[in-house]
């Protein structure tokens, strides 16, 4: 029943914003809400669901801290700028009613959303122990969100110079992937599927870090970022020629 509770709330949730951001005319309102509805999710599962108390607290935890901590990222980055590009795209290729178009953008974000975070709830509905799993994947978490977290500081700290306008970041963890966030995120989500692998039926649930993977490194997260940028930005190109696209890995010697 939790399930399609969480379904139900997450579409609700999403259908609301969408009329927000239709008033507005700004489509990429949804960024920021992307982290949050997760976190809506498993605390809708923690009020519903009756497994093991310290894994459903602990899951919970994990993953509104992570949630919350990325909304208020996007949102913070993306104040005060215009609209994230993507957006105008999809509704400069809008076929018929462009706003129907986007509404379903926010409808496939909000399933998308419920499917990746089919580990959370499943693991909130086992009764087995709070075990050595449980441990190692919230050690895994905690290296996906510190990877995360730190690479977003450090290109936030990168940007806020104005002595590195139109100029390529590969410091710190940019050195070694050219997405660490996108990686951390990626971690974070294989972390969290380590709590259901108590249950074999629950052990179905990678399919929720397999999307996230997919989307971050292949989707809508790096493929779509870099589309335009190696033309805009000089120096990006040799940038990725020496530098892992998404695992990071030492860099290659420079080209030239």
């Amino acid at each position: 029943m939790s399930f399609l509770i969480s379904l139900v709330v997450v579409l609700v949730l999403l259908s609301g914003l969408f009329l927000y951001a239709d008033s507005r005319k700004r489509y990429d309102l949804i960024d920021s809400v992307w982290g949050p509805g997760f976190a809506v999710i498993a605390v809708i599962t923690l009020l519903f669901a009756e497994g093991e108390p310290t894994r459903q607290w602990v899951v919970t935890v994990l993953t509104v801290v992570w949630g919350l901590r990325l909304g208020v990222h996007i949102h913070s980055r993306n104040r005060g700028k215009d609209e994230d590009p993507r957006y105008q795209d999809m509704l400069r290729r809008a076929k018929g009613n462009p706003r129907l178009r986007m509404y379903r953008v926010y409808l496939l974000q909000a399933v998308l959303m419920w499917i990746v975070s089919l580990p959370v709830q499943a693991a909130q509905h086992l009764s087995a122990p709070f075990g050595v799993l449980d441990w190692v994947g919230t050690g895994v978490w905690m290296v996906g969100f510190v990877f995360e977290a730190v690479g977003d500081w450090q290109l936030s700290r990168f940007r806020a110079d104005p002595a590195n306008k139109g100029a390529v970041m590969d410091r710190g963890l940019w050195r070694y992937t050219r997405h660490p966030n996108y990686f951390g995120d990626s971690v974070v989500w294989w972390g969290l599927y380590l709590f259901a692998l108590h249950s074999w039926l629950a052990a179905l649930t990678i399919i929720g870090p397999v999307i996230m993977t997919w989307l971050l490194a292949k989707g809508s997260g790096k493929p779509l970022l870099e589309k335009d940028i190696v033309s805009r930005r000089p120096g990006y190109a040799e940038y990725v020629r020496r530098t892992s696209g998404f695992i990071p890995l030492p860099p290659k010697s420079r080209v030239g």
